[in-house]
């Protein structure tokens, strides 16, 4: 047996075990999207999407309807750790409902601080309950880096005064899955650049678990919902690349996908923000994009239901998927090789390789042969 087949007999276990469990909500996914105005056609393009997405065959697309139809025999616990709340943002803040948010909507979402009515002891009885009452069994996402300087102290929620880094701990023991959602609850993002006084870490810094990071601050709502997805699906992670993200998110340089590619194999550089380079679309790398250093799919996913995406409005990447790239990535509008040489006067058009975890990239060298053959036909 292939492995698509027999991964696709174990979605169909998966999902024949959550059809024997008792649904969570009143109202089934079907009338909310009447409600909405979403038909069945549009539910099935986008299972059709969400499959692609995934990097699965297209007979897995009726596996991707069924699950998003029990989305909510599935407990889903949201922590807020030292963030901005903008990976939440990314999920819910969007001007009609859609598919994404609508499965969101239809999980069932046990605990989260900014969506949940609850507040005070009753949202503490909440997260406990929900912890003791679907041990084993519950999906565990974290958004925001964990501080874990003088044992915590710097992060405490609620009003038992625990500290982020004991909740987290806590959650994580009963945990089925364990998501970190952005980059600062993968690698600790901003909270973690240097001198980090708190000592800001990512959550699989601090539990005994594999984690999903979800790099990206903040990643795409379909990073968020199509990893929900996989798990609710299959019961287990999708595979994953050297810093635990989802290779089917993950696995790929956003200069590859890039809608400006074309103007970095022509030589086509904008040499200063406003130049009649940016006009025309030209290549962002002199004005320090990080694409060629960066994994993510921003450029065929984008952001706000596909509108756009940072280099698509203007601005290069900031890298901001990677680890420490606050620190590493700075600053953010120069050419990434300035910072790696420390002290020699490189830019796009001297630069040679550039380090990035264990590969090293000629992207310096691929820019001046471009630049070259550009002048070349001039």
């Amino acid at each position: 047996m292939d492995t698509h087949a027999a991964l696709y007999q174990q979605g169909q276990a998966r999902l024949k075990m959550l059809r024997s469990l008792s649904p969570r909500h009143a109202h089934s996914l079907q009338s909310k999207m009447e409600e909405h105005g979403i038909s069945r056609r549009d539910f099935m393009k986008w299972s059709a999407a969400v499959t692609a997405m995934l990097a699965l065959p297209l007979p897995f697309s009726t596996l991707v309807a069924e699950a998003a139809e029990l989305a909510d025999r599935v407990p889903l616990i949201w922590l807020h750790m030292a963030e901005c709340t903008g990976c939440s943002e990314s999920l819910v803040r969007a001007d009609t409902p859609n598919l994404d948010s609508l499965i969101f909507d239809h999980v069932s979402l046990e605990y989260h601080e900014t969506l949940m009515a609850a507040a005070g002891w009753q949202a503490e009885e909440n997260l406990e309950h929900a912890l003791e009452a679907y041990k084993g069994n519950y999906l565990l996402a974290v958004e925001g880096a964990i501080p874990t300087a003088n044992n915590g102290a710097y992060l405490t929620v609620g009003c038992k005064g625990h500290t982020g880094l004991h909740i987290v701990k806590h959650a994580a023991e009963g945990a089925a899955a364990i998501i970190s959602v952005g980059t600062c609850a993968a690698f600790g993002g901003v909270q973690a650049a240097a001198p980090n006084p708190t000592g800001a870490k990512g959550v699989d810094q601090v539990v005994n678990k594999t984690v999903v990071n979800l790099g990206g601050c903040p990643p795409s709502e379909k990073n968020i919902v199509g990893t929900l997805m996989y798990f609710i699906m299959f019961g287990q992670l999708p595979a994953l690349d050297m810093f635990n993200r989802p290779k089917w998110a993950y696995g790929a340089r956003v200069h590859d996908n890039c809608e400006r590619r074309g103007r970095f194999d022509a030589g086509e550089f904008v040499e200063e923000f406003g130049d009649s380079g940016a006009k025309e679309g030209f290549c962002l790398y002199k004005v320090g994009c990080k694409g060629p250093y960066t994994y993510n799919n921003c450029p065929t996913e984008r952001f706000n239901r596909h509108t756009s995406w940072p280099v698509l409005a203007g601005h290069g990447c900031m890298g901001c998927s990677e680890p420490n790239f606050w620190d590493d990535m700075a600053d953010f509008e120069k050419p990434l090789g300035r910072q790696l040489l420390h002290g020699l006067d490189a830019t796009a058009d001297t630069v040679g390789a550039v380090i990035l975890g264990a590969t090293a990239i000629g992207i310096g060298a691929h820019a001046v042969a471009s630049v070259f053959a550009n002048s070349k036909e001039d």
